[in-house]
């Protein structure tokens, strides 16, 4: 699987509202780089954010098919979380 920071900014900023997340996120993407999600939306970039949430990338791109739970991906461990944990299920739930 080969997936770009672009195309899955791209990707995100269609299941994320403009504005409906208020915090900042960051997915780390192991080999790939990062991503960073606000107010605004998506973007490819590494930057200080609330929450560091980091996954390879066959695990990211089940997320962001639909395919995993980001919460099920935490808790078996496919997931790390490193920041605030409310930012990271407010997330949760806005692109849910």
């Amino acid at each position: 699987m080969s997936v770009t920071l672009e195309q899955a900014a791209e990707a995100l900023n269609g299941k994320l509202d403009a504005g409906e997340f208020d915090s900042t996120a960051k997915f780390q993407i192991e080999g790939l780089g990062a991503i960073m999600l606000d107010g605004a939306g998506a973007r490819a970039g590494d930057e200080e954010a609330d929450v560091t949430m980091t996954a390879d990338a066959d695990t990211f791109q089940a997320i962001l098919d639909g395919e995993l739970n980001p919460t099920a991906a935490f808790m078996s461990g496919k997931l790390t979380i490193d920041g605030d944990m409310g930012a990271a299920m407010k997330l949760a739930a806005a692109l849910a």
